[in-house]
């Protein structure tokens, strides 16, 4: 495991940063839990999330426990595992399992992520083999809408295929909720409970990251073994530390202006990892007006890491690459360890606290909101605003105040207001409420859109992004412009026991999320939100690609 700043600007920078954390003895309080670390504000949510630097110790109990639970569905003739959870629950393990399968779609440990809201893809999950397939719940709170949502349809669905639901069914949840609670009611299969020390994003080592891989054949032993290997060298007080080094370049950028963080990964093997990353740099970070924004890109030839414009820190996950400031390599137990140290440190130098996401609630709220509206008919959650304009199928709306759009009357009108919208060394994000499966060509808008403008543009699959980059929309660096693509629906998917459907559920937070960013902060100006329906998906990726081909900044 190593972390190399090759940017010898940015290496003198962070020198002085390295020595004020190894003066403070910084990475030995970390591993020692000492929540003094961020500031006596924020002292009481640290002492409460500090327990996963110790999980490579204290999760062991889980390898045996969780082998037995494997063998005795196998012994049941369950073999598929579908993941209903999202953000912390539900990116971990996916990285795991298709890190461990060596990247194959539905290789040697192959587990169904069920992270949306999206009636297509829900659809697809329930159209496999149910006979063979555990459900594993997987939520925090207990109370998480997706995954509740998640939950119901499939209960339905096993019972009315003559499959006993409570037998294929496992939750993973805090201690207390009342998702624990329904598990101990209703009978299910198992109900691990995870340790309440630790945040979501701080969770790939919980039961939260093991219970799906390890139900899908992971040898989760090893993954904490890595780990393992790692902590004596990450709790060090040293100049030579990988998470002192990380955290420092992270910050002296920042500090310097350079606020995003460009991920691409070069050969490490760790497929998908930049996604997991994303969440904890995202949330621990991006609040009060600060932070680090992560940028995922497709590789280091990608636009956004070569050609960063000084607005951002390129790091190269896996072994060097000639345009990469910062080169970080190691195992993926180690690095989940690495990266989640170097964060919470980097956090300590920005000046925030990492551990509290004052931000994510809005939107959900705003979600809550409309769909209480819906279900006593005042207003109808899953209808969108009168169109401004329509251009072919695709049909433009905006969010709030939407004075910078104008009246455009093509699609291509629309999105380069936006983009005229951002300011220098501001950013682009997409966020794209679809079939992340099905819809996979719409991730290539990211470099069309960055390619054309020069910005850094990030991409995101709602509601996903909800529990992820989602805080640091609202509460980072104010300069983003946000691109907020829905389609159509062919054949919705009802939510047994609710008032509202998956589509009507999907079309209220993205609508929710709209009226929180577009809505002034703190007395600041509005963020533009550009909404882009879509009446036929596969027409509209087309006409949208070849619209943001004729934008320029």
């Amino acid at each position: 495991m190593a972390v190399r700043v090759v940017d010898r600007g940015l290496a003198d920078a962070s020198e002085a940063l390295v020595e004020k954390l190894v003066g403070d003895g910084a990475a030995s309080k970390l591993a020692a839990k000492d929540a003094t670390l961020w500031g006596p504000d924020a002292e009481p949510e640290a002492s409460k999330r500090l327990d996963w630097v110790s999980l490579h110790e204290t999760s062991r109990p889980l390898v045996d426990e969780l082998a037995s639970l494997r063998r005795s569905l196998h012994e049941d003739g369950v073999d598929r595992v579908v993941l209903a959870g999202m953000g912390g629950s539900s990116l971990a393990p996916e990285v795991i399992c298709a890190t461990r399968s060596g990247g194959a779609v539905g290789g040697e440990f192959p587990l169904v992520v069920l992270d949306t809201t999206d009636p297509m893809q829900v659809s697809d999950a329930l159209a496999g083999d149910l006979t063979r397939t555990v459900l594993v719940v997987s939520s925090k709170s207990g109370g998480t809408v997706e995954t509740d949502s998640q939950r119901r349809v499939f209960a339905q669905v096993f019972e009315a295929n003559g499959i006993d639901a409570a037998s294929r069914m496992v939750v993973v949840t805090d201690p207390g909720t009342k998702l624990g609670d329904l598990a101990r009611d209703e009978g299910y299969r198992a109900l691990v409970e995870a340790d309440p020390g630790v945040g979501g994003r701080y969770s790939a080592l919980t039961a939260f990251g093991l219970v799906p891989s390890a139900l899908a054949g992971v040898d989760i032993a090893e993954l904490l073994d890595e780990a393992a290997a790692a902590a004596p060298e990450l709790g060090r007080d040293s100049a030579d530390n990988p998470a002192v080094v990380l955290a420092a370049a992270m910050a002296a950028a920042h500090n310097a202006g350079a606020e995003k963080v460009v991920l691409a990964d070069t050969g490490s093997g760790l497929v998908g990892f930049g996604n997991w990353a994303e969440q904890l740099i995202a949330e621990s970070t991006g609040k009060q007006g600060t932070g680090l924004l992560p940028v995922v890109v497709e590789g280091p030839d990608a636009p956004g890491f070569a050609d960063h414009r000084g607005d951002a820190t390129a790091v190269a996950v896996g072994p060097a690459d000639s345009a990469a400031q910062v080169v970080v390599t190691g195992t993926l137990g180690g690095q989940f360890l690495l990266w989640e140290t170097a964060v919470a440190l980097a956090g300590r130098l920005i000046g925030i606290n990492p551990f509290d996401q004052p931000d994510v609630e809005s939107a959900k709220q705003a979600t809550r909101d409309l769909l209480a509206a819906a279900s006593d008919g005042s207003s109808d959650a899953a209808a969108d605003d009168s169109p401004i304009a329509t251009d072919g199928v695709i049909e433009i709306r905006a969010a709030g105040d939407a004075s910078w759009l104008g009246r455009p009357d093509t699609v291509i009108d629309a999105i380069q207001a936006l983009v005229n919208a951002a300011p220098d060394g501001g950013y682009i994000a997409v966020q794209a409420y679809l079939d992340r499966l099905d819809d996979a060509s719409f991730a290539t808008l990211r470099p069309e859109l960055a390619t054309a403008t020069g910005l850094q543009t990030t991409f995101g699959w709602g509601p996903r992004f909800l529990h992820s980059t989602g805080q640091y929309h609202k509460g980072g660096h104010q300069n983003g412009v946000f691109l907020q693509i829905t389609g159509s629906v062919a054949d919705d998917l009802a939510i047994p026991g609710q008032p509202f459907s998956f589509g009507t559920l999907e079309h209220a937070q993205a609508r929710g999320d709209a009226g929180v960013l577009a809505a002034p902060k703190n007395g600041g100006t509005a963020r533009p939100v550009l909404r882009l329906h879509l009446a036929d998906r596969a027409a509209g990726l087309v006409a949208l690609a070849n619209a943001v081909r004729e934008v320029s900044r």
